[in-house]
């Protein structure tokens, strides 16, 4: 079954679901109030400088300072917008082009210096948007690198006479920048790579044009909308055709696709259908489930997947599955089944940075090669990088995920108001304990005045439990304390709220 891109456009938001065999597998969420700034290109203001941190907070025209790391710098100061710029192309590997820097921080900005920066991560958690000074601009075929003489080409281009042939292609329109061929640049012809860079290298002038023409901080040029980003990057010819549900996105995709990628222009369809477009595949209903903090295996196992700031840690069980042959097959079933659900959860709910997943215990070691096999596989077919780890005797897998956009739970979730995002309360008992504690730290004082009535206001949950469990506890506090304690429910209070009045 082919793939197919469906595009939901609402005032608020706008979703793009890729879905493969009529199974997601890829999901691009934005909000209209909080729009991704990768990509997006400033001009900044260097506000300071931490020589301790080789680092630097950058104004870009956010409410949070923006971070640049030494490692992001171009330390050679050059004129990039130099049409008349030569030299040879170095080759790199894909995604080397930023190397880092050995000259320190100190010695490459200093404070108030205006700088040209491009936001290579969202701000995320408490830390604001990261900047690099190597300019990428993405394009259908390559991603265009002003600032820079390298050329590369995407490992998933695996045949070596098409890496060839690509490099000598580029090599010979000879761009006045770098140039990093994309996997969607295999099987490209001359023209439409020469177009494409052409294309790319002005637009690259003209951020510079406009960095010079800018006299205060902020934005200088743009990224695409969700919605044509999600096309430049996804559309091939595995994709049967695209479903957009409002007409004047439909328009525009439209129109975007006859001019970069003609040969798609049918593919574009508008949906009608008084059935919302999502519910086509119950898009809707795996979204809900990626929201889920276990997900459970057609077997009868499941995994439990919990999200730090910078960490993803995954626990693999067999719950209800309890094999027919012997454990350590069952222990396999288990865990393959797992490899193909966690490398499914990963892309849907866009997890990133360092991720362990702690799979259940196998003693064969070719369970274990198994298991790492079927993970590398399945990553794989993940756009966004990883890198994986060899599993420990302990069957802890660490590996590591590209991280440049918030996660799906960051996305449309915010901390519990109740728990304040700790995912608990304390028990009722804990509180009581508290309580209890509290007024023997008070019976010192208490014992030198009689007329000090002591009263609690504390959530009606608490009182009920004080009374109906804790009799022995309270009247031992009140013989120590030489007078009765009182209770005075406070409807608005939190469970774990309480105070202690002295009247």
């Amino acid at each position: 079954m082919a793939a197919e891109i469906l595009i939901n456009v609402r005032p608020h938001e706008t979703r793009v679901a890729y879905v493969e065999a009529g199974v997601l597998s890829d999901l691009k969420i934005e909000r209209r109030t909080n729009p991704t700034l990768v990509g997006t290109i400033h001009r900044g203001k260097v506000i300071r400088v931490l020589p301790g941190m080789q680092a630097a907070f950058v104004d870009i025209g956010l409410e949070k300072a923006a971070f640049l790391y030494v490692g992001d710098i171009r330390e050679d100061g050059e004129d990039f917008s130099d049409p008349d710029r030569e030299g040879p192309l170095v080759e790199i590997e894909e995604d080397e082009v930023i190397k880092d820097t050995k000259t320190p921080i100190q010695d490459l900005l200093s404070e108030g210096q205006h700088i040209l920066v491009q936001v290579a991560k969202d701000p995320i958690g408490t830390k604001g948007a990261r900047l690099t000074t190597h300019i990428s601009l993405p394009g259908r075929f390559v991603v265009y690198l002003p600032t820079v003489r390298h050329l590369g080409i995407s490992r998933r281009i695996e045949d070596e006479s098409e890496r060839e042939r690509l490099k000598n292609i580029v090599q010979k329109i000879s761009p006045s920048g770098g140039v990093i061929v994309r996997t969607a640049g295999e099987g490209a012809t001359e023209d439409q790579l020469k177009s494409d860079i052409d294309y790319l290298d002005r637009l690259g002038k003209e951020v510079f044009k406009n960095y010079e023409k800018k006299k205060g901080v902020g934005l200088i040029h743009q990224e695409l909308d969700v919605e044509l980003r999600a096309l430049r990057d996804l559309m091939n010819e595995a994709v049967a055709c695209v479903w957009v549900d409002d007409l004047e996105v439909h328009k525009r995709v439209e129109k975007f696709v006859s001019q970069l990628m003609p040969k798609y222009k049918q593919n574009i369809i508008y949906y009608q259908e008084p059935k919302p477009l999502f519910d086509m595949y119950e898009i809707d209903l795996e979204i809900s489930r990626s929201m889920d903090r276990k997900i459970w295996l057609k077997s009868g196992g499941y995994i439990v997947i919990d999200e730090a700031e910078a960490l993803v840690v995954v626990d693999v069980n067999t719950g209800k599955y309890v094999g027919k042959r012997d454990l350590e097959d069952t222990i396999l079933k288990t865990n393959l089944e797992a490899v193909k659900e966690i490398a499914h959860q990963l892309r849907i709910r866009n997890a990133g940075g360092i991720i362990i997943i702690d799979f259940i215990d196998m003693e064969k070691e070719s369970h274990r090669e198994k298991v790492m096999a079927a993970l590398s596989e399945e990553l794989q077919k993940d756009r966004t990088r990883t890198n994986i780890i060899s599993m420990s005797p302990l069957g802890l897998v660490e590996m590591t995920r590209k991280r440049i956009r918030p996660s799906l739970i960051k996305t449309l979730a915010e901390p519990c108001s109740y728990c304040e995002g700790k995912g608990y309360i304390k028990r009722k008992s804990t509180i009581a304990a508290e309580i209890f504690r509290e007024l023997e730290r008070e019976a010192p004082d208490l014992s030198h005045n009689k007329k000090i009535n002591v009263v609690i206001h504390c959530h009606s949950d608490v009182v009920d439990w004080i009374y109906q469990t804790e009799g022995e506890a309270l009247n031992f506090i009140e013989k120590k304390l030489g007078r009765s304690v009182a209770f005075k429910i406070e409807p608005g209070y939190h469970t774990e709220q309480y105070e202690i009045f002295l009247i």
